[in-house]
């Protein structure tokens, strides 16, 4: 069952120093609150600035930095290139931080600066995005939900809205995000069930995760693809831009060019970026999980590393103040939550 969450959303300005607060803990686990210490110093480096998914993730891991004492601030780079986060790395190791939360852009692009981290003793915790076949160049990784999954269930909610027929595109951000690469590999694992026979991939486009090349990578599908049934964006900016694009060419089921049912639009996108085009029946449904709940987890695992309180282990587990028990998977994996689904009926439900 889902969990009906409003987070408020509040900027950071700087570098904040935060109250610890007492947290309880379930017997046979660890209270990273109760044993945090001293002022752990904790940074998050996001894919790229100016994307309102990650605003989600800097609130909860705020908000968790606030509860156990620590120091939390934010940096990163204007674009999600391969590269484009390793200066920003290098200087937060040369500041002293005790652990880099990051976005990586790449999974294997940032090994190298992360090893040089990781032997002046500083963690790595991946947020949002693993390092895919690197696993050991990281301490630690939160996903917002079971991502093994999470490929499949976009293709069952876009069977569910196009009646499992016709032909669609994914517009995705860039082609060495290594979350997105993974996600599209399970749909086109899904892909394979006779369930959705009828269901076509006909081309998978980048947008880089910026507006304007996203927009125009839309539309290029509109019309290279006259019969195109929907667009699967498991991307923030690469959803609305769709959104966009579909809403501006009057092709949206029920708009005034739509040819025979519409273009249907769904994927991964926050609900205060989507609710204008839910609201308006651009966009029927879209999933996506908690950033500020992905955020939150990921706090109480960095101090937690950070303080040696938890050790990041296969089987190991921790409390999380309102979420209980949270363990260490393979590859020293930790799930925030189950995902979301966002309707017209619910989505004033959430606010992030």
């Amino acid at each position: 069952m889902f969990r009906k969450l409003t987070l408020l959303l509040f900027l950071v300005t700087g570098t904040t120093s935060c109250q610890k607060r007492e947290a309880a803990s379930n017997p046979g686990t660890t209270s990273v609150a109760a044993a945090a210490s001293g002022p752990v110093r904790v940074v998050y480096i996001p894919k790229n600035t100016g994307n309102p998914y990650f605003n989600g993730v800097v609130a909860g891991l705020e908000k968790g930095c606030k509860e156990l004492g620590a120091e939390f601030f934010t940096t990163g780079p204007a674009n999600p290139d391969a590269t484009s986060q390793i200066p920003f790395i290098k200087d937060q190791v040369q500041r002293g931080v005790n652990v880099i939360c990051i976005s990586p852009n790449s999974s294997d692009a940032l090994n190298q600066v992360f090893d040089d981290a990781r032997t002046r003793g500083i963690k790595v915790v991946t947020v949002n995005t693993d390092l895919v076949g690197n696993e050991s160049h990281r301490d630690a990784a939160v996903y917002p939900c079971d991502f093994d999954t999470l490929g499949a269930s976009q293709i069952e909610l876009l069977g569910s809205l196009i009646h499992y027929e016709g032909r669609f595109a994914i517009l995705s951000s860039t082609t060495d995000a290594p979350d997105q690469n993974y996600w599209i590999q399970g749909m086109k694992e899904a892909l394979k069930n006779s369930k959705y026979t009828r269901m076509e991939l006909v081309d998978i486009v980048y947008g880089d995760d910026k507006p304007q090349k996203s927009r125009t990578e839309a539309e290029g599908l509109l019309t290279k693809y006259p019969d195109l049934r929907a667009i699967l964006a498991p991307t923030s900016v690469g959803i609305e831009q769709a959104a966009k694009a579909v809403e501006a060419a009057g092709v949206y089921p029920g708009g005034a060019n739509a040819r025979g049912r519409g273009v249907v639009v769904t994927g991964l996108g926050t609900p205060n970026q989507l609710r204008r085009y839910i609201k308006d029946n651009i966009i029927t449904a879209v999933a996506l999980w908690s950033p500020p709940d992905e955020g939150y987890v990921s706090a109480y695992v960095a101090v937690g590393l950070a303080t040696d309180k938890i050790t990041a282990q296969t089987g190991n587990s921790f409390d999380v103040p309102g979420f209980g028990r949270r363990g260490f998977g393979k590859n020293n994996l930790v799930i925030a939550g189950p995902p979301l689904i966002f309707t017209k009926d619910n989505i004033d439900q959430y606010n992030f």
